[in-house]
């Protein structure tokens, strides 16, 4: 039998424990309940794999969870969370639940399931002894992804740079199921202006408008987009000014940048270190930088897709494409560590952070297999 054969087999028991999982609220910003969630994982690692799971303390988020499996020199990491955006009480505001061949409920897509998945890919290369005994299998669950991994990252980087491959198990792309090969970049600034109040209908000549400025910075900073080279520059959000009869003093924005290559990240943050008042009297005051840097094909990424692809045709019948996406993820920062890096490895569905999030039951077979496949031969 196959991989997915067995997997099949075992789907009952799968969905028992999805559902459990899904029905542990695990937002980002919720230390207890992020806690008990590390925790469940941590039990169904070891008792489904037999290998170890080591509970890594965080003060200000859920602990995170570095579990693993072999004892081999050649080391795989595979990626995921157990946060969602979802906040405490959702779950049983919308529980979980199956319909039409579709799981349901907060998480499930984003990513309760494929992290079940990765565990299950495991779970069967250990059953059926087929996990190489020169490998170590690392899987890293951290507790802060949807935030922006500010207490992950360096957990990220010093499991990455001492494997050589790692597998995201974030959703692929559909509709068809597609890996990432690359993501975007991403940064975040904050603009603030300072310019000079004045009495907008006796002393307007006195003032400095600081939304003046701001509105001249946004027009330049938009001009910054490229979409030919993937370069995109979106002002989000801005705020000033106390009243309509005052020339305001006060305004700020706030930015979001993405970027393809790294040489372009460079680039853009040399441009923002360079923004300069248009206004005489006006004072610009810019923070923020690289959040997550890009995750560039490489040659070393394009080998790990065609072998993915070769197993998805050889076991699974299908053909497995290829994509890239403009959001972010912890692979960012695995690829940027120089190792090989395949992302979209987790469970098929839609509408991620949405009340209509869901995955799709009949492909949970295949995606294991396809997980199990890549850790056995990468």
């Amino acid at each position: 039998m196959s991989v997915q054969s067995d997997m099949q087999e075992k789907m009952d028991e799968f969905l028992q424990l999805l559902e459990e999982s899904v029905m542990l609220d695990s937002p980002s910003c919720d230390k207890r309940h992020g806690d008990r969630m590390a925790e469940w994982y941590a039990r169904q690692f070891v008792r489904l794999t037999g290998g170890t799971a080591e509970r890594i303390a965080n003060e200000t988020y859920g602990d995170q969870l570095r579990c693993t499996l072999g004892s081999g020199e050649k080391r795989v990491l595979l990626i995921g969370h157990y946060d969602t955006v979802w906040p405490l009480g959702e779950a049983a505001r919308r529980p979980f639940h199956i319909r039409d061949g579709k799981a349901y409920g907060p998480g499930v897509y984003d990513m309760k399931a494929g992290v079940l998945q990765a565990i299950y890919a495991l779970h069967l290369l250990q059953e059926r002894d087929r996990l190489p005994r020169d490998k170590q299998v690392v899987l890293l669950i951290n507790s802060d992804e949807e935030i922006g991994s500010p207490t992950s990252r360096t957990l990220v980087e010093q499991e990455a740079i001492h494997a050589m491959a790692a597998f995201v198990l974030e959703p692929p792309t559909e509709p068809n199921g597609a890996v990432k090969t690359w993501r975007k970049g991403s940064a975040h600034y904050r603009v603030v202006v300072e310019g000079v109040s004045a009495h907008a209908g006796v002393d307007h000549e006195k003032g400095v408008s600081a939304i003046e400025e701001l509105a001249r910075q946004i027009m330049y900073l938009h001009s910054l987009t490229d979409y030919e080279i993937g370069t995109t520059v979106n002002v989000g959000m801005i705020k000033g000014g106390i009243g309509a009869n005052v020339v305001a003093d006060y305004a700020e924005a706030e930015i979001d940048i993405r970027m393809r290559t790294t040489a372009e990240a460079v680039r853009l943050e040399e441009v923002m270190a360079r923004l300069t008042p248009q206004l005489a009297g006006a004072k610009l005051t810019v923070t923020g930088g690289i959040r997550r840097p890009p995750m560039q094909r490489t040659e070393q990424i394009a080998a790990l897709y065609r072998l993915a692809k070769m197993i998805a045709y050889e076991e699974l019948g299908i053909v497995l494409e290829e994509s890239g996406t403009g959001g972010v993820s912890d692979g960012n920062f695995a690829a940027a560590c120089g190792i090989p890096t395949l992302d979209g490895l987790g469970a098929r569905g839609g509408f991620a952070h949405s009340p209509h999030e869901f995955i799709y039951l009949h492909d949970v077979p295949g995606r294991t297999a396809l997980l199990a496949g890549l850790v056995e031969r990468c």
